[in-house]
């Protein structure tokens, strides 16, 4: 197949073109590389990727409308997956904008261009973070998600009803991922286990939220990846059995399907913290802080739809995606 991988450059895009250009799929790639973290992080990714003749990559911004039909007129993709967004929770209160032009607007040009251009399969990124408010556990595809607590939440949100309408209107299937707290090697310097490994190894005090009472549904980067090309590989037809009288969440009379990926085993936040110091060899010290504005208390995947549709089965446990992470850290950090 011909694959557009959009945010190429990013964590999660960075290892399906890997894992899809190992199998032959011819891929192009594009991201806007932005500065919202450490650009030569990306372009790091970005010189593994160069490696396989069947990847090839161009800078472009997925909210230039000019650019994204360009491409897609170009190129001829079979499919396409978006996980080009503008990430981070906390981040989305002091930049809305940011999310807005990203996750919005540009979710609203691929669409688009899926629509005109008659892509077979549109998987996007979508977040756990939907569930919001939500305090039953573990968070079900089949649980109502209409209470956001940030506007990343939201927008993520609003793809999956957006992805709805398309797949009604114009028979375009759709799936649509809820990813549980990734992890690993090639990480973001932003989310905790960058941040962590660098107050470990510096010996510098831990800023530990919610007084690390927070429970996180940690799932590895191969994990996920193993999810997100079983569902590209799954071409939703529609649930015949949908009822409007009752309506499933999750599924649609028209192509549309929403899974969770997850490892399905959530980890309280100073165990992962206890965990991540073993495979350093160091300790350090923790500063206990409140629940940041925005932020989900707990996250725990129901990963069962997914389990039984695809054959989706997370292999990597917390300690050995962990060492993984750390050996990695050290390799690239030289620290």
């Amino acid at each position: 197949m011909k694959v557009l991988v959009t945010g190429a450059a990013g964590f999660i895009g960075y290892f399906i073109c890997q894992v899809l250009c190992a199998r032959g799929d011819e891929i192009v790639g594009i991201d806007n590389l932005n500065d919202y973290y450490d650009v030569d992080l990306k372009q790091a990714r970005l010189a593994q990727l160069a490696g396989f003749a069947n990847f090839q990559f161009f800078k472009i911004d997925i909210a230039d409308r000019v650019a994204i039909d360009q491409l897609f007129s170009q190129q001829k993709f079979d499919r396409v997956i978006n996980m080009a967004a503008q990430a981070g929770v906390r981040y989305s209160l002091k930049n809305p904008y940011a999310y807005v032009n990203s996750n919005l607007v540009g979710f609203a040009n691929l669409l688009e261009c899926c629509r005109q251009h008659a892509i077979e399969h549109f998987v996007y990124a979508s977040s756990s973070s939907v569930y919001g408010a939500n305090e039953t556990m573990p968070f079900s595809t089949q649980d109502n998600v209409d209470h956001p607590i940030s506007l990343y939440a939201a927008t993520k949100k609003a793809n999956e009803l957006m992805a709805h309408s398309y797949s009604h209107l114009y028979q375009i299937p759709t799936t649509g991922l809820r990813f549980f707290t990734v992890y690993g090697p090639w990480g973001r310097p932003d989310m905790s286990p960058i941040l962590f490994a660098r107050a470990i190894l510096a010996g510098e005090p831990i800023k530990v939220f919610n007084y690390g009472k927070h429970r996180r549904d940690f799932t590895y980067i191969d994990d996920i990846v193993s999810g997100v090309v079983r569902c590209l590989d799954k071409i939703p037809s529609g649930n015949p059995a949908w009822s409007g009288l009752k309506p499933d969440p999750a599924s649609s009379r028209a192509p549309w399907k929403i899974y969770n990926i997850g490892n399905s085993e959530p980890v309280e936040l100073l165990h992962y913290i206890e965990l991540m110091e073993k495979a350093f060899g160091k300790t350090t010290q923790k500063q206990l802080l409140p629940l940041q504005p925005g932020d989900v208390e707990h996250t725990y995947a129901d990963i069962s739809s997914l389990q039984n549709e695809t054959g989706y089965s997370p292999s990597t446990s917390i300690e050995q995606g962990l060492q993984l992470f750390a050996d990695w850290y050290r390799d690239y950090y030289r620290d």
